[in-house]
This record gives structure tokens, sequence and C-alpha cells, in this order.
């Protein structure tokens, strides 16, 4: 420091004074305003980006509360068509019974009177089973009675009798 204080020209100095001014001149209009407006553009990008981000982002809250809302609507309208078809599936069920039981009903009429009609033949055939069986009895016993004419006598007579009783 001290060789430079002890050395010190005007001339030089004026020289390297006047070559800073010029640099610095030169350096304004070629360096720093291209590197200003850099920096400002680059600023201004960032400005413009953080305000997308932030647009960005409410639509984001926003399609995210949209997609909550009809997901809430999806599962409602789900509830309900599974509520009724657990209704449908319950009516269908019932009305299965129902005519079941109805075709029961009928089935056992039907039967019911299918067993009368059998009832009403079987002692139909039976009643004239007996008339037929009263019929042969009753010939065998006349034939055995009136074989003899004694006894032809007698049958007459108890018929005459019962005759004038009544």
């Amino acid at each position: 420091m001290e060789k430079l204080i002890g050395e010190f020209s005007i001339g030089l100095f004026f020289w390297q004074t006047v070559l800073f001014v010029l640099l610095l001149l030169l350096l304004r209009k070629y360096a720093w305003k291209p590197i200003l407006n850099a920096v400002s553009e680059r600023e201004e990008g960032i400005r413009k980006a953080l305000l997308s981000a932030e647009n960005a982002k409410r639509e984001m809250e926003n399609l995210q509360a949209d997609n909550e809302k009809l997901l809430k609507e999806a599962r409602a309208e789900r509830d309900l068509m599974l509520k009724e078809a657990r209704e449908i599936k319950t009516k269908m069920v019932s009305d299965a019974k129902e005519e079941a039981k109805m075709e029961a009903d009928k089935m056992i009429v039907q039967a019911q009177a299918a067993i009368e009609s059998e009832k009403k033949a079987a002692i139909a055939e039976l009643k004239s089973q007996v008339a037929t069986l009263s019929l042969e009895i009753a010939e065998k016993v006349v034939k055995s009675e009136l074989s003899n004419s004694d006894k032809q006598l007698k049958l007459v007579e108890d018929m005459l009798g019962d005759a004038t009783l009544n």
C-alpha cells in the first residue's frame, strides 16, 4: 500500500478514472440493463407462476369439493337403489309366498273335492254291493223258507198278521 501512495501519479489516476467511468457506462448500457431486464422478467415469471399455482390450487379445491359432492350423491343414489331392490325382493318373496299359499289352498280344496267324490263313489259302490248281497241272502233265505210247504204257510200267515197290524 505504501508503494501505491509513493508512486501515485495524477495522470494515471485520471485515465484510470476515465476508463472506469467509461467501463461503467458501457456496462450500464450493454450489461446491467439486460441483466436487470432478465431479472425483472424472471421476477414477473415467478409472480405469474405463483398466481397460476394459487389459481390451480383453488380449482383443485373446487374440483375436490365437487368430487365429494358427486360421491355423496352417488352414495345416496346407491343406497336408494339398494333400498328399492330390497323392497322389490321382499315384495316378490311375499307375492310368491302368497301365490304358493293360494295354490296350496286350491290344491287342498281340489284334493278334498276328489276325496269327497271318491268317498261318495265308494259309498255308492258299497251300497250297491250291500244291496246285491242282501238280495242274494234274501233270495237264499226265501228259497230255503219256501222250499217247505209248512214254512210257506207260516210265512204267509205271519205276513198277513203284520199287514193287519200296520
